[in-house]
């Protein structure tokens, strides 16, 4: 089902449940799977409706789906049991253990038979374990709540727990919108349309026609229900009532605030609820009147907005207007009293895309010319980017200027890899400054001077480690940059000269962030650290004022309002918890808590303020807004999709422009009406502002912070540097060091490893009977490895969680254990008519790990991974499967590649086939699904990619691989495609080369081919990371490439991990990357071995990459012999 379908059913449901058809409402839940209504299970679970709780958790998972599903059904089913005994009721205990419970034998027979004698007891409390037994309703209770535990560890459920922000009668909305149009569209629009149907269009008849107004009390046009005449679900309902209007005045509350607790990390799910809509902008324009019951207001974009945004050209606003209101839509009566800013305020509108080439870290508009914004990234890269042109003005790559000083931890570990991330970037408050945080050891200051003329100003080796955050700040009228570091330290720098003026030790983990911050003549720093302490120091060495806890623990970032009288916090906790509060500072206590982030946030959510009004936070993959006096969700927005899960945020000065980080390595830009008619303003103005030149103040005489933002076109636009660029005045700018990376390249070597003694390998323990490795995979947890042989066989190796491996993820320092179940059967797949080695064999596992898709040129059979039982086979050939993928987004939609050279999408639910695409010559030999682009590409043993788009499934484009002069491929040879991390570029693999291609146009952007010495190339496959690829060849050598520059880094021989047998060839066919470990892969042998390997400990990595200047690696001659290098 598209995603448009998906939302459809969203909307029915809301709707279903605004008309009261409770019993609908939970039967589209059901059988949709796309919501699971928690609050319904809890009165379902409470009221002890057994049959009606299996039959609603049968449409999210089945009992054997996972460890997770298997323990919610079988507390559901011991709580039934015990409840028929407690009621000395044998035979239906009898009849319940027979039926519900005998399932669970299979897996662990002795506590099924300890069940069973519990109809022996004439009390079970005698049995020990349940002597704590209560009542029924008690009970009832302590198993929900390790219910919903259960639900919210249980990936089948990930993204199903939390209803959609939805403004209330949101399908009704898109109606009343669909037939405005068609009365804009009619000839003879009237001022009271006609509408007596939805069933056809609309259009008014003739003006002298027979058909009269109809009266405004059209059951269709009626007015709003009133208050009451659609009252909300129960408590327990997906839909919750909007809270009350806040009070006129917050005074009284504000002077007098009370902690609010923060919910512990394993507690239940709390309300599904969407939380009280500010009706400002729509009480500007009601289309009805307002009705009094705030009870159906929901969060969503304002839809007038949407309705002028997407107006066909040469419609007039004037039409928009029209006093037509064809379906009843509720209004909340809740407003902000004073406040001259309404949601309309904030930026919402998607204006543009900036595309990065690596993933953002840090945003920063310009305090003064705020259409200037800062971009750090993961590479090291730091841009200005005009957005008034959509240009980037200027651009820095990570390089040490001075290397000869840096201290020798620092020079190590830029030997192990010269690269580092950016974790902040800012700028000084009169823009004239900008410094960046690196991952490693350093900061950097620049100057700006306007254009493009940024200026290398200080460097500065801060901290042992990481640099985790910094910031400007103004202690006794001095400009200064605080830091804070991996090394538990916040120091205090001189910004002109560089000079350390403080260091402030306490913290006793690494210190996360830094808000300094002044009231009246009191300057501070409030720091935080990733174990959730909160501290604050004055500018002298006594010491930490206050240790305050983050809620939740959590690695948290700390604001204040633009005014700086209220202080805020957002973090989030190592379970991925979030926390967005507002602080009382004289009491260190919380003084309230924001609703709607969610329960399992990626990464740390990162928050901003603006008009000292509004909040905002990245998370979940939308733009969250808050009113500061209300805890509730003000609205959210997810900016036309593709924004990054936690992403990176910043607003303008003004707070009319918005920059956000996508998952594309690039940054979207909102605007509110101001920010667009500004953006506008700029481009008509650009030739007048080519003329300009601003002159920004030199270093060393700061102005005072609370400088004026001017409101004229100069100030808005970008000074442009002089003519003359040579009058640069900057005396104190360090010279950069050109000629290292050329000396770094001169003494660089490949590295090369030959002997066991170089690197960690371990070959897996195997007592089965041994044939080649056909496929090889690591689980998606790290913890264990599966093989498919040629013989039709799976093999399964996990690691044990113990002292010597705490983490239990697989190693190749120590011993897995062949795994098999009890039972001792083997996972086999149907083997076809074929001859077992002419059959093609694929598998593809399921995100939790619990079941595995497979076959070897007979039917495709689905393995239970917990138990090897085949659950069940389908697709018998011809044609044969001969790839396998799940759909990212549904477990149940697989794509099948046949050797007919044909792709099936395939529903394992309704067992059907819902399409079949056709675009190759030959059988497929690979497919990947990218959940950014909502695309699938295919690749054949036609040496051919094609992307299929995952809406409609049609073909969007095609290429064949380009092969090098005077090589003809195989007549089938495998072409095996993966993407990267940022699901847009996509490695291709084929034996006579890599390559990298950037979906979903299929450009070409790197080639790299193996020398010839080293025969074919066998596999390859991204490191976890997509940092580097991992390459498999015929004469059993490894090579280790840096996936970014396609540049050879690492080659390791076959006599570094087999000892040398010249009677057998023996060399890897499959390769598989850990999904963690970024330096772990693993090998499928064609003798039947499987292997691990690891560099050595005190390595810690595969070689060192060559140096790079300025992002490119240094010119080779092209007939190097060793280290093959990219081609284009």
């Amino acid at each position: 089902m598209s995603s448009l379908s998906r939302e459809l059913v969203f909307l029915i449901l809301q709707f279903l449940d605004e008309e009261k058809f409770k019993d609908s409402v939970h039967r589209l839940e059901q059988e949709s799977g796309f919501f699971f209504n928690m609050r319904y299970f809890e009165e379902m679970v409470t009221n002890g409706e057994w049959d009606e709780v299996e039959k609603y958790l049968s449409g999210f998972t089945k009992v054997d789906d996972n460890r997770y599903s298997m323990k919610i059904f079988f507390e559901i089913r011991k709580q039934k049991y015990l409840e028929a005994l407690d009621k000395q009721d044998r035979a239906k205990a009898v009849d319940i253990l027979v039926k519900d419970l005998k399932v669970f034998a299979a897996f662990n027979e002795e506590l099924f038979k300890e069940i069973t004698q519990l109809l022996t007891l004439d009390n079970f409390r005698h049995n020990e374990q349940l002597s704590k037994y209560g009542d029924t309703k008690s009970a009832r209770g302590i198993m929900l709540a390790e219910l919903k535990k259960l639900i919210e560890a249980n990936p089948l459920f990930r993204e199903k727990l939390q209803f959609p922000s939805l403004k209330n009668s949101r399908l009704r909305t898109l109606i009343n919108q669909s037939l405005n149009w068609q009365h804009q569209l009619c000839k003879n629009p009237r001022p009271n349309p006609d509408i007596k149907t939805l069933f056809i269009d609309h259009s008014c008849g003739q003006p002298n026609g027979a058909r009269a107004p109809s009266p405004v009390t059209n059951p269709l046009m009626g007015g709003v229900p009133k208050a009451g005449g659609f009252p909300p679900l129960s408590a327990h309902g997906p839909f919750q009532p909007t809270q009350a209007a806040l009070p006129t005045s917050l005074a009284g509350w504000m002077a007098n605030p009370s902690p609010v607790p923060h919910p512990s990390a394993s507690a239940g799910v709390g309300p599904i609820g969407l939380a009280t809509a500010n009706s400002a902008a729509l009480l500007k324009r009601p289309r009805t009147p307002p009705s009094n019951n705030p009870a159906m207001d929901y969060q969503t974009a304002d839809s007038d907005h949407v309705m002028k945004r997407t107006r066909p050209f040469g419609i007039s606003d004037e039409v928009n207007n029209l006093p037509v209101n064809l379906l009843p839509v509720g209004y909340s009566s809740q407003s902000h009293g004073q406040s001259s800013y309404s949601s309309d305020d904030l930026p919402k509108t998607a204006v543009m895309t900036l595309n990065q080439g690596s993933i953002v870290k840090s945003l920063d508009f310009h305090p003064l010319q705020q259409i200037l914004l800062l971009v750090g990234t993961n590479m090291g890269d730091v841009m200005v980017w005009d957005i008034g042109s959509r240009e980037r003005i200027a651009h820095r790559n990570f390089k040490v200027w001075e290397l000869g000083v840096c201290s020798v931890a620092l020079q190590a570990s830029l030997s192990n890899e010269y690269t580092a991330s950016v974790n902040r970037v800012v700028w000084s408050p009169d823009g004239t400054l900008c410094s960046v945080a690196y991952s490693k050891h350093i900061v950097h200051i620049y100057s700006y001077h306007g254009g493009d003329d940024l200026r290398n100003h200080l460097e500065i080796e801060a901290h042992a480690g990481s640099v985790n955050d910094l910031a400007f700040s103004y202690p006794n009228k001095q400009l200064c940059v605080v830091t804070c570091g991996e090394d538990r330290v916040i120091k205090v720098w001189d910004a002109v000269t560089g000079a350390k003026q403080f260091t402030f030790e306490g913290h006793e983990a690494p210190v996360y962030s830094v808000c300094p911050h002044h009231k009246e003549n009191i300057q501070f720093i409030f720091s935080t650290a990733t174990d959730g302490k909160i501290k604050a120091w004055l500018y002298d060495n006594v010491g930490s004022r206050v240790d305050y806890d983050a809620p939740g623990h959590s690695s948290t970032t700390m604001s204040y309002s633009a005014d700086g009288t209220r202080l805020f916090s957002c973090g989030t906790n190592k379970e991925g918890e979030s926390f967005l509060v507002e602080w009382n500072e004289s009491e260190g206590a919380v003084k309230r808590t924001y609703h709607g982030l969610g329960k399992r946030s990626v990464g740390v959510v990162q928050f901003d303020t603006t008009k000292n009004r509004f909040l905002a936070a990245g998370d979940e993959f939308t733009v969250k807004f808050w009113d500061m006096d209300n805890t509730s969700l003000l609205t959210s927005v997810d900016a036309d999709g593709g924004l990054s899960a936690s992403p990176c945020i910043r607003f303008n000065k003004d707070g009319i422009l918005l920059a956000i980080s996508t998952s594309d390595n690039g940054v979207k830009i909102l605007a509110n009406a101001e920010g667009i008619r500004l953006l506008r303003t700029v481009e008509n103005a650009s030739r007048v502002a080519s003329a300009a030149a601003v002159k920004p103040p030199t270093i060393g005489t700061f102005p005072s912070t609370n400088v004026a933002v001017g409101t004229s076109l100069a100030d808005r636009i970008p000074p442009v540097p002089a003519m003359n660029n040579d009058s640069r005045s900057l005396v104190d700018v360090k010279p950069r060091i050109v000629d290292e990376a050329v000396e770094k390249s001169r003494i660089w070597k490949l590295t090369e490893i030959n002997e066991p003694s170089q690197c960690r390998s371990l070959k897996l323990p195997d007592g089965l009977s041994s044939m080649r490795v056909s496929r090889l995979i690591y689980t998606n947890q790290g913890v264990a490895i599966l093989a498919l042989a040629a013989n039709a066989v799976h093999k399964l190796w996990k690691w044990q969680k113990n002292e010597r491996n705490p983490s239990g993820k697989a190693t190749a320092s120590i011993q897995p254990q062949l795994w098999q179940p009890s039972s001792g059967i083997l996972m086999t797949n149907e083997i076809g008519e074929t001859n077992p080695e002419d059959a093609v064999s694929c598998f593809a596992l399921s995100k939790n790990d619990s079941y595995v898709m497979s076959a070897s040129g007979g039917k495709i059979s689905l393995f239970n991974m917990m138990t090897f039982k085949t659950m069940t086979t389908f697709m018998p050939p011809p044609p044969a499967a001969t790839f396998l993928a799940f759909h990212p987004q549904d477990n149940n939609i697989i794509a099948i590649g046949m050797d007919d050279s044909s792709i099936q999408i395939y529903n394992v639910r309704v067992d059907e086939v819902k399409t079949k695409l056709n675009g190759h010559q030959k059988r497929i030999t690979g497919l990947a699904f990218s959940h950014v682009l909502n695309v699938l590409v295919s690749s054949g043993a036609d040496s051919q990619l094609c992307v299929w788009s995952t809406d409609g499934w049609e073909k969007q484009t095609n290429k064949f691989l380009q092969m090098p002069n005077g090589r003809a491929p195989a007549p089938l040879a495998d072409t095996r495609v993966q993407f990267h991390l940022d699901q847009t570029h996509l490695l291709a693999v084929h034996e006579t080369q890599i390559a990298i291609y950037e979906a979903p146009k299929l450009e070409c952007l790197k080639q790299w081919m193996p020398r010839e010495a080293s025969g074919s190339i066998t596999h390859a496959t991204y490191s976890c990371d997509s940092q580097s690829i991992y390459v498999s060849f015929e004469d059993g050598g490894i090579g280790v490439l840096t996936a970014s520059t396609l540049r050879l880094r690492c080659r390791i021989n076959q006599t570094a991990y087999l000892h040398p047998n010249p009677s057998l060839r023996v060399y890897p066919l499959v390769i598989a990357a850990h999904p963690s470990e970024s330096n772990q892969f693993a090998l499928g042998l064609t003798d039947g071995g499987v292997h691990v390997l690891e560099p050595l400990e005190a390595e810690g990595r595969w070689g060192s990459p060559p140096p790079t200047e300025n992002g490119a690696g240094p010119s080779t001659p092209s007939g190097a012999s060793v280290s093959e290098q990219p081609q284009r």
